[in-house]
């Protein structure tokens, strides 16, 4: 989000930006441990117009940004067990036609035929997507960063912010550990530790961080039933997923009994509570050995939507956080956003009137249903 708001606003002709990372390299936070997936299937209108207008940037986004990126539009496949979440998804996907998105309303028969090796036992209908797909998160966020750097952007890693200095209602200065900043415009752009930056200027901003593991096994073998793409498969019920990672299959699941925290470490324990489900779902796992494990921090607001835009009550305070686990995905378009709020220019063609930090201050009636 960061690296997406100084390339927007370098494309604007603001260049005296600077970036601040806490840690050696840029994305070693959630960004770098997500699993790249893009989607336009979302329920909130807001957030598929959010898809439509990033996904388009990856697309063309080493003529754009010029920087080259691994992308695969192999898309999303998500399977449906109750009548509930069918007319859900059915809705969603007239709205998302109606937006102009090409998504379709699957037998299981046919979600098979889409990923081989997949079991449908219980699934009772399935959406798909083609467009959607799983890209490079480094890749995106390293471009973003080299493109605002080439315009005269300065990124400062190995830099923790301590404090930030407000004067009146008003921004005046960032405290880091390389000293004071003096600046009139802050973005929190701090992800999961968005609320901590919130309260140097005494906000409380909802933003809750939660762990999600994913998992990567070794090869398979060549008996073994798996899809040759890298279509993302996304069981709704249960939230377990999956996609090719190479010779191997990455999966993950959300645990309902996680609490909020920082931890990022590995629970192995965990890997028990998917293991039977991800062998529902694909059989090929039963005997996988695992290569790579690891945890990250899902970003998490009351209504899962993002918080993009002012802060009222501190002048020259802007958020770009609580993305809900839909962050990487949507930051060309929240980045874009972000850098016409700061420079005055009219948002044209989203409703960004659900992202405010104000609507908090009333009770939460819209929510985004499509978090896993």
């Amino acid at each position: 989000m960061g690296a997406s708001a100084a390339y927007h606003l370098a494309r604007r002709g603001i260049t005296d930006v600077v970036l601040l990372e806490r840690e050696s390299m840029l994305g070693m936070g959630s960004t770098g441990r997500n699993a790249g997936g893009v989607r336009h299937q979302f329920s909130n209108e807001s957030n598929v117009k959010l898809s439509i207008e990033s996904i388009r940037l990856f697309e063309r986004f080493a003529e754009e940004v010029g920087y080259e990126i691994d992308f695969h539009q192999d898309g999303y496949l998500f399977l449906l067990s109750s009548e509930r979440d069918l007319d859900t998804f059915q809705r969603n996907a007239e709205m998302q036609r109606r937006l102009g998105v090409e998504v379709e309303s699957i037998s299981p028969v046919e979600a098979g035929r889409l990923a081989p090796g997949l079991e449908t036992d219980g699934v009772i209908a399935a959406t798909f997507c083609a467009r959607d797909g799983i890209t490079d998160p480094n890749g995106v966020t390293m471009g973003f960063a080299k493109a605002a750097q080439a315009a005269g952007a300065k990124i400062y890693r190995d830099t923790e912010v301590s404090g930030i200095t407000v004067e009146a209602d008003r921004v005046a200065a960032v405290e880091t550990t390389r000293g004071a900043i003096a600046t009139r415009t802050v973005v929190n752009a701090a992800g999961p530790y968005a609320r901590d930056i919130g309260k140097m200027v005494g906000l409380d901003v909802p933003v809750r961080p939660f762990r999600r593991h994913i998992f990567i096994t070794k090869p398979l073998a060549s008996d073994r039933r798996v899809p040759a793409s890298r279509i993302m498969v996304i069981d709704f019920e249960t939230t377990f997923y999956f996609h090719r990672e190479g010779a191997g299959i990455l999966f993950g699941m959300s645990d309902p009994d996680e609490p909020s925290s920082y931890d990022t470490s590995v629970s192995w324990q965990f890997l028990e509570k998917v293991t039977p489900v991800a062998v529902r779902r694909l059989p090929a796992l039963a005997d996988a050995a695992i290569a790579h494990a690891w945890a990250g921090l899902y970003e998490m607001t009351p209504d899962a939507m993002p918080i993009i835009g002012p802060a009222d009550e501190v002048e020259g305070f802007f958020l770009i956080a609580g993305f809900s686990g839909h962050g990487f995905q949507h930051s060309p378009a929240a980045g874009r956003i972000l850098a016409d709020m700061i420079t005055g220019r009219v948002s044209e063609g989203i409703d960004v009137s659900p992202f405010s930090l104000g609507r908090f201050s009333h009770p939460v009636t819209e929510v985004e249903s499509n978090v896993v």
